[in-house]
Formats: structure tokens, sequence, C-alpha cells
């Protein structure tokens, strides 16, 4: 019989609650984002049906077209990196940006947002040179010059670790940004409750590490084609 939806996000949810069990945390501390990237509206509604309703998407383009497609009433987040030549649309798009990896790419958005925008500061916390992001010693002053802002609202801190088969091996990146976090609340003295990481293959590990939202799609929608 073949898998449906809901078998595979009853999995998911086990999953995240056998992990929060562990952490000693209430279930409801930790946010699902279900990842429908490459997925069609379809695909989308099936989610909506098993009471889902917050979204990630990675491309701007992509999500202008599948947004009028799918029910309404959802939330939709932008999870990949933004070019700032697609600010203006991203501004007013999403309800959340998880990927603000600039400075400029916040000021940007702050020039185009229509209403208040939570985001997220992507840190590049392994200091790989293909991945985006804020240095650590950068993002204090992003957090400042938020603060300075009237429409962008930093909530916390967002990671994408280098890819390990392991997951215990991606532990390491996740207790630093919470480190980072909680550092940069004290200097700041900014609230930063939010923290974006894990996802299909280390939900576990991330939320024994504080992880606040969870990116889940290969293991909601299956493979991507």
């Amino acid at each position: 019989m073949e898998e449906t939806f809901s078998d595979r996000l009853e999995r998911v949810e086990h999953r995240i609650q056998a992990a929060c069990e562990k952490a000693g945390r209430a279930r409801d501390s930790v946010t699902l984002l279900a990842v429908s990237k490459t997925k069609p509206p379809e695909a989308v509604r099936a989610a909506v049906d098993c009471g889902l309703r917050l979204f990630g998407e990675n491309k701007v383009q992509e999500a202008q077209s599948k947004i009028p497609m799918s029910p309404g009433g959802l939330e939709w987040h932008l999870i990949g990196h933004l070019q700032s030549n697609k600010a203006k649309v991203a501004a007013n798009l999403f309800q959340m940006i998880h990927s603000v990896d600039s400075l400029k790419l916040l000021q940007t958005l702050e020039s185009h947002a229509n209403q208040t925008l939570p985001v997220l500061l992507q840190v590049n916390i392994a200091g790989e040179a293909a991945k985006y992001g804020f240095k650590p010693e950068e993002v204090a002053g992003a957090i400042e010059a938020a603060n300075q802002m009237s429409k962008c609202e930093v909530h916390g801190l967002m990671l994408i670790p280098p890819f390990a088969p392991d997951p215990e091996k991606t532990r390491v990146h996740f207790s630093s940004l919470r480190k980072l976090r909680d550092q940069l609340q004290d200097e700041t003295g900014t609230p930063l409750p939010e923290l974006s990481m894990g996802m299909s293959h280390d939900l576990e590990v991330a939320i024994e590490e504080g992880s606040t939202w969870i990116r889940i799609g290969t293991d909601l929608f299956g493979k991507r084609g």
C-alpha cells in the first residue's frame, strides 16, 4: 500500500515528540516548518488536509507561482538564499524570512516591506567558503542596526550546518549557534527566542540543542524529483 502524507507526518511527529521528551522540552516549543520547495500545489493541499499551515520555500519565483494556487490562510516562510533584486517581492510575499545573510539584504528588505517583517539572521557558524551567512562576529552589529528599523524585526538566528551522514557530527554547530544566541541576547539586550536549525536527518540533535523551528522537506513530501 502506498504511503500517504499522513503516514509520513505521523512518523515525523513521533520523532519530534520523542526528541522533546528526551530534551525535557514541551512539544509546543518546537515548530514544524513543512518545506514544500519543488513540490506542486497538490502536495501543499495534502499537507493542509493533515492540519499543517506553515510552509517553507527556497526560491521567490517558485513561491510566487505556487502560493496563489495553494489553499488560502497559510503562512509562508523563505528559507533559501535571497538575492537583493528579489527582496522587494520577498518582503511582501512571505510572513517570515529565515535566511537574511547580510546587512545589505536586511537594509533592502527594510526599504521594501509594507508591514512588520520578522526575520532570522543566517550565521555561517562553520566558516564554510561556499555557504552564505554572517560571520559570528558580525551578527551583533546587524541586530543593533535592525533595532533602529521600523519594519524588520530580528527574532533569532538560522543555520545550515555542513552536511554529515552522522547527525551527531552536526551537534557542535547547533550548540555553537545556541551559545552565540545566548551571548548576543546578553550583549545587545535584544530577545532572540527563535533558532531555525535541523532538517529531516538531524532534527533530534537540533531539538536537543534548542531549535525552535525545524525545516522538514524530504521526510514529509518524499524525495525531490
